[in-house]
C-alpha cells in the first residue's frame, strides 16, 4: 500500500543547483493508523481506512470513537478510504502507523487536495 494522509502547512522556497529558486509546499505527512481493513466477503470491495490528525474526543461523534476504540487508536480527525488490491492487504493489520518511511527518496508521488473555495475573492 502507497498512500498516506497529510494537509499543507505553507509555501517555501528550494534553491536548485545552478541557483534557480525553486517554489515549494510543505506538507505535514503522517503519521496515518489503519482504521479499518474493508474485504470482499464483508463490504464488497477492498480498501483501507486511514486516520491521520489527534484531536480532543468531545470534536467527534460518538460512533466515529466507538469505530477508532475498535482498533485502540485514539481520536482521529480525517479518516479516509484508499482502494487496494487483495494482494497489497497481506502487509496491512488494523492500528498499524503508516509514516512516510513508505516511500523512497526521489520518488514520484500524485497530490491530491481540496481548495477552500472563496468564491469570487
Amino acid at each position: 500500500m502507497k498512500g498516506i494522509l497529510g494537509k499543507k502547512v505553507g509555501m517555501t522556497q528550494v534553491f536548485g543547483e545552478r541557483g534557480e529558486v525553486v517554489p515549494v509546499t510543505v506538507i505535514e505527512a503522517g503519521p496515518c493508523f489503519v482504521a479499518q481493513i474493508k474485504t470482499v466477503e464483508r463490504d464488497g470491495y477492498t480498501a483501507v481506512q486511514l486516520g491521520f490528525e489527534e484531536a480532543k474526543p468531545k470534536r467527534l461523534t460518538q460512533p466515529q470513537l466507538r469505530h477508532l476504540q475498535k482498533s485502540n487508536l485514539p481520536p482521529l480527525r480525517y479518516l479516509r478510504e484508499l482502494r487496494v488490491s487483495v494482494d497489497e492487504l497481506a502487509d496491512v493489520e488494523e492500528g498499524q502507523e503508516v509514516t512516510v518511511d513508505i516511500f523512497d527518496k526521489g520518488e514520484m508521488v500524485d497530490v491530491t487536495g481540496i481548495s477552500k473555495g472563496r468564491g469570487f475573492a
